[in-house]
């Protein structure tokens, strides 16, 4: 995953999106290896048409789909589903219009912090709200975390 490239390219285009997930985890000191990109992306139509033209040109394609899989990645799409996995030529994005335990990023913003990536201004979820976020989720590598984070979150205290 080129990390760097992507958010270069969300931050070009001004998406506004909240980082989540595992680079929200490792953003907080977490030393666990996360394969993708998580965001919450605003899904007013402004943000949407400009979240299509940061990805455009990098071949998004949907995640785990067979190859030939007809998938065109544009405003209509974006409009008519809410989360979308993604392979793209920078790597794995996955784009969620609402997390479990969380909601949209109308929600999550106040609960964001700034923090900056690769010479960048983004915004990331904090600390105790991405707990409740994996707690919410359930998954098992989510509950997996949570110890590590929750000892982050005590370190910091």
């Amino acid at each position: 995953m080129d990390l760097g490239r992507l958010l270069a390219e969300l931050q070009r285009a001004k998406v506004e999106f909240i980082i989540v997930g595992g680079v929200a985890a490792n953003v907080h000191g977490s030393v666990r290896v996360t394969v993708d990109f998580d965001v919450v992306y605003r899904r007013t139509p402004e943000n949407m048409t400009r979240l299509v033209e940061a990805l455009a040109s990098h071949e998004p394609y949907l995640r785990g789909a067979p190859a030939g899989l007809p998938f065109r990645f544009d405003l209509r799409t974006l409009s008519h589903g809410l989360n979308f996995t993604l392979s793209t030529a920078l790597g794995d994005i996955d784009l969620l219009g609402e997390i479990t335990g969380g909601g949209g990023y109308d929600r999550l913003v106040s609960r964001s912090t700034e923090v900056e990536l690769f010479g960048l201004p983004c915004l990331c979820l904090d600390l105790d709200k991405l707990i409740d976020v994996k707690r919410a989720a359930g998954r098992p590598k989510d509950l997996e975390a949570i110890a590590e984070l929750e000892k982050l979150r005590t370190m910091k205290g």
